[in-house]
C-alpha cells in the first residue's frame, strides 16, 4: 500500500510551526524567507552478504534523475554565519537496468528487465550557513558554503517493472506501490541524514550544488542489509525579503506624482517626469492623452486609441458593426463571410448538411461509413487462429499473438463493434457444446477487454453445434466447424 506521513506527523507539524513562525519575524530581526528548486541524481548505496551480489547484480544499478521544491528561511545568527532551516519535496530511489545478451536472452526467454524505484519524502533540512562577500563595491553578491542533519518523512513511492520477452514478443510493464512498515520489505516513515551544498548569492538570486547522505537505513529487506540514500543536484532559489535598510525619505511632493515640488512646473496638478510634474498633453482636445492617441491630431474615441471609428477590411460596415474587422463580409452576416459551420468548404447557403462536414461532391454533406474490405479479411484471419485446448474454454498460447493484433485494430477504430461467435461439432450432448461455445466466445471477449477495449463494444454469442462449415461425419469437417467467428459493424 501507499502510504503517506503517518507515525512522524507530530513532528512535522512541529517544525512546520517553528518555520512559519520564522516567517512572521519582522524586518528588523533581518528574518528572510525564500522559494527553491532543482534537479538532482539519486542513487541507493546497498550493502548486503548475499553471494554474488556485488559482480553480478551490483553493476546494473545507476541513479535516476529527480527533483526538490521547498521554501528556505535564513535567520541571522552573527558575522556571515547564518541558520537555514527549510521544507523540500524531494524525489529519491534508484534504477535497474539489464539488457541480456543473445544467448540469455535466448535461456531466459526474456530480452531485458528494468526496474525503477520511485521515491518521494518531505525533507527537512537544518542547515548552518557561511557567506563571504565577493567584492565590497557588491556586498551583496557571495560565496557560500551550508551544511547540516537532515530529517526526511516518507510521501509516496511505487517500484516500476518492465521487461520484454522473447517469445512470443511481448513487453509489460507493472508499477506497484511500496509498503511501509516495520516488516520484512518494507520502507520506513523516517531517514535521517547529512547535506552540504556550496554556491554563490547573487542579490536574491541562489545557485548552487548540493549533496545529501542517509544515516540510517531506509529499507527493511527481507535479507541483511543497509540502504542509504545518495543525492547530487543542483537548485536555484529566491529570496522573496529583503534585509537592505529602508530607503531615505522622500522629498515634499503636494499632489502625489512622484515629482518633488522643487522639480514640479505643476506642482498641484499630478503629472508625469517626462512633462515636469505636469499631465501629459492632449493636442487634438478628444479626452486621450498623446501618449495613449494613435492619432494625436484627429479627435477619436478611447476604444480605437484616440482615432475615428475605423473598417480595416473596407466591406462598408465599421468596426464596431464587424464581427469579422479583418475579413470582408456582408451585412447580413454582421460583417462576416457566408459562414462554413462544419468547416468542409461549402458555405452554408449551398451546404445541404451545415452542420456536418462533408465533400463538395455530396453537396457538402458526408459519405456513408463502411468497414474496409481490408479491416474483414484481417478479422477473418484472426478468427482463424484462434484456438482453445480440447473440451476447454482455455485459450492456447498461439492465440495471444492474433488476440493482441485484433486488440489493435479495435483500439484505432472505436467506431467499429465486435461480435464474437463461438461453434463447436456435433460430438457430445448438444447443450454442454451451447454452453462451451458460449463459454469459449466469453473468453475471447475477457481477453479483448484485458487488452483495453470496451466491453460495450463486444458482444459473445454461443452458437454451439446448430451452424457447421463442413460436415461433422469427418474429422477434418468437426475440425473446421469447432471455430470463433469475428464480425464487425459499425456503432450507428
Amino acid at each position: 500500500m501507499n502510504v503517506g506521513i503517518n507515525a512522524p506527523s507530530t513532528v512535522l507539524r512541529k517544525i512546520l510551526l517553528l518555520l512559519l513562525m520564522g516567517m512572521t519575524v519582522g524586518v528588523q530581526g533581518q528574518v528572510r524567507l525564500g522559494i527553491l528548486g532543482g534537479l538532482n541524481s539519486a542513487n541507493v548505496l546497498e550493502k548486503n552478504s548475499l553471494p554474488g551480489w556485488d559482480t553480478a547484480v551490483k553493476k546494473y544499478y545507476n541513479s535516476r534523475t529527480g527533483f526538490q521544491l521547498g521554501i528556505i528561511i535564513e535567520v541571522p545568527l552573527g558575522h556571515n554565519l547564518f541558520f537555514q532551516p527549510a521544507i523540500t519535496y524531494i524525489t529519491k530511489g534508484r534504477k535497474y537496468d539489464k539488457n541480456n545478451d543473445s544467448l540469455t536472452a535466448l535461456a531466459t526467454d526474456t530480452i531485458y528487465n528494468k526496474e525503477v524505484l520511485n521515491l518521494s519524502y518531505i525533507e527537512v533540512p537544518l542547515n548552518l550557513t557561511y557567506k563571504i562577500p565577493l567584492s565590497r563595491s557588491h556586498p551583496q553578491n557571495k560565496f557560500f558554503v551550508s551544511a547540516g542533519p537532515y530529517v526526511s518523512f516518507f510521501y509516496s513511492g511505487n517500484i516500476t517493472y518492465e521487461s520484454l520477452t522473447q517469445t512470443p514478443d511481448t513487453y509489460s510493464s507493472v508499477s506497484n506501490p511500496v509498503t511501509v512498515g516495520k516488516g520484512q520489505d518494507t520502507y520506513k516513515t523516517l531517514d535521517i541524514g547529512v547535506n552540504a551544498k556550496a554556491g554563490f548569492e547573487l542579490g536574491k538570486v541562489m545557485l548552487n550544488g548540493y549533496y545529501s547522505r542517509g544515516l540510517t537505513s531506509f529499507y527493511n529487506a527481507p535479507y541483511p542489509g543497509t540502504f542509504h540514500h545518495q543525492v547530487f543536484g543542483l537548485s536555484a532559489g529566491v529570496w522573496l525579503s529583503s534585509t537592505e535598510a529602508p530607503p531615505p525619505p522622500r522629498k515634499k511632493d503636494t499632489d502625489k506624482d512622484g515629482v518633488p515640488d522643487d522639480e514640479d512646473q505643476c506642482p498641484l496638478i499630478p503629472g508625469t517626469p517626462k512633462y515636469h510634474g505636469c499631465p501629459v498633453p492632449d493636442t487634438d482636445h478628444d479626452g486621450i492623452d498623446n501618449e495613449h492617441d494613435s492619432c494625436p491630431t484627429i479627435p477619436g474615441v478611447a476604444r480605437y486609441n484616440g482615432c475615428p471609428v475605423p473598417d480595416t477590411d473596407h466591406d462598408g460596415i465599421d468596426d464596431e458593426h464587424d464581427s469579422c474587422r479583418t475579413v470582408p463580409g456582408l451585412a447580413r452576416y454582421n460583417g462576416c463571410p457566408i459562414p462554413d459551420r462544419d468547416g468542409d468548404g461549402v458555405n452554408d447557403e449551398e451546404d445541404q448538411c451545415p452542420d456536418s462536414a462533408g465533400p463538395v461532391e455530396n453537396h457538402g454533406c458526408p459519405l456513408p461509413k463502411v468497414i474496409p474490405p481490408a479491416a474483414t479479411d484481417s478479422v477473418n484471419y484472426i478468427a482463424h487462429n484462434i484456438l482453445f485446448n480440447v473440451a476447454s474454454d482455455q485459450l492456447t498460447d498461439s492465440s495471444f499473438t492474433a488476440l493482441d493484433r485484433l486488440a489493435v485494430i479495435l483500439q484505432g477504430h472505436h467506431d467499429w463493434l465486435l461480435t464474437i461467435e463461438g461453434h463447436t461439432d456435433n460430438v457430445g450432448i448438444p447443450a454442454r457444446n451451447l454452453l462451451l461455445s458460449q463459454k469459449r466466445a466469453n473468453a475471447v471477449k475477457a481477453y479483448l477487454v484485458k487488452k483495453g477495449v470496451a466491453g460495450d463494444r463486444l458482444t459473445a454469442a454461443g452458437l454451439g453445434q446448430e451452424h457447421p462449415l463442413a460436415s461433422n461425419k469427418t474429422v477434418g469437417g468437426r475440425a473446421i466447424n469447432r471455430r470463433v467467428e469475428l464480425r464487425l459493424s459499425l456503432n450507428k
